[in-house]
C-alpha cells in the first residue's frame, strides 16, 4: 500500500509546485501593468504589434583594443623549430596571430581543463 502512495505524493507536489509558480508568474506580470501605467499615467493597453521591415545586420568592425598584434620573426622560428622537432621534418607556418582571452570564471576554465584531460589518447581505436 505505501508503494503506491509514494507516486501520488510525488504527483500531488508537482501540480502544487505549478499551481505556484502560476501565481508567482501573474503577481509579477500584474506588477510590471501598474509599473508601467505609473510611468504612462494611463492604462497600458495590449496592441498588436505594428509591422516592421525586416532588419539588416551588419557585422560591427573589431574594436581597436582587438586588433591582431604582429608576432615577432623570433618566435615564428620557435614555433617553426617545435613543429619541426614534433613531426621529425621541416613545417612552414603560414600565419600566427596572438589571442588575448578575457578573465574567466576560474569554476569555468576547471571544467575545461577536466574536459580535455577526460579524453584518454593512449587508446587505439578501430583495431
Amino acid at each position: 500500500m505505501g508503494f503506491l502512495l509514494l507516486p501520488f505524493g510525488i504527483f500531488a507536489g508537482w501540480v502544487a509546485g505549478a499551481a505556484m509558480s502560476r501565481r508567482m508568474v501573474r503577481r509579477e506580470v500584474e506588477r510590471l501593468e501598474s509599473l508601467i501605467e505609473s510611468k504612462n499615467g494611463k492604462a497600458a493597453v495590449a496592441l498588436a504589434p505594428a509591422p516592421t521591415a525586416p532588419l539588416v545586420v551588419q557585422p560591427a568592425p573589431p574594436p581597436e583594443s582587438e586588433k591582431a598584434e604582429e608576432v615577432a620573426p623570433e618566435i615564428i622560428m620557435v614555433l617553426t623549430a617545435a613543429v619541426a622537432a614534433f613531426l621529425g621534418k621541416r613545417a612552414r607556418i603560414r600565419g600566427a596571430r596572438l589571442v588575448r582571452t578575457a578573465p574567466s570564471n576560474a569554476w569555468a576554465q576547471q571544467g575545461r581543463v577536466f574536459v580535455q584531460a577526460s579524453h584518454n589518447l593512449g587508446v587505439v581505436h578501430g583495431r
